[in-house]
This record gives structure tokens, sequence and C-alpha cells, in this order.
């Protein structure tokens, strides 16, 4: 088995790894609103460890299923708009526990 088949992480060959699964459920996710410049209000999702979890993939997913603009930056995901009543199913369809996700209302 050539070594590029392995995870870094377990060890275990890379269609048997779990590293990925076991990170997004061992997270505190935190999701609140912040109003900027000209009352825009923006959605922000903290808590996420960029190392264990793509967070590109995640930001693009959430921004394709929200219909809205958004971007990734310093650890954080920023989408425009307030989408806190509908983050915490797309999060829980994405694999994160449902219990680790806080929504600040």
């Amino acid at each position: 088995m050539l070594e590029d088949e392995l995870c870094m992480v377990c060890g275990l060959p890379q269609d048997l790894c779990v590293c990925e699964e076991i990170a997004k459920e061992e997270q505190i996710i935190r999701v609140f609103l912040e109003k900027r410049r000209y009352g825009k209000s923006y959605t922000l999702i903290t808590g996420i460890d960029p190392n264990e979890v793509d967070l590109s993939a995640l930001a693009k997913k959430l921004k394709s299923k929200l219909a809205c603009g958004g971007t990734y930056k310093e650890g954080r995901i920023e989408l425009q708009g307030d989408h806190r009543y509908k983050i915490k199913g797309i999060l829980e369809d994405s694999g994160f526990a449902a219990n680790n996700i806080e929504v600040q209302f």
C-alpha cells in the first residue's frame, strides 16, 4: 500500500478514514448575527477548526443552499443576510452534531 493512500492522522486507508466525521462531532459551533455598515447584516459561523474541516467547501455548500453571497476567512464563515433560522438544519445535514450548534437569536 502506498503512503499516499493512507491518512496522515489515523493511518487508515483514505476510503476508510473517519477523521473529518469525528472532528465535526467534537466542535462547538456558534452562529450569530453581526450588523455592519449601512445596516447590512451578516450571519457569522465560528468554532469550526479549518485544519480538520474544509471551510471552503462548507462555505460553498452554505452559499448555494441559502442562495446568498459570503466568504470564509480567519477561521470563520461569513454569509450575507440573516440566515440563523436555517443554518442549524444545514449544518446537521453536513454531519455536525445538533447539540454542538449554538444559534444566538
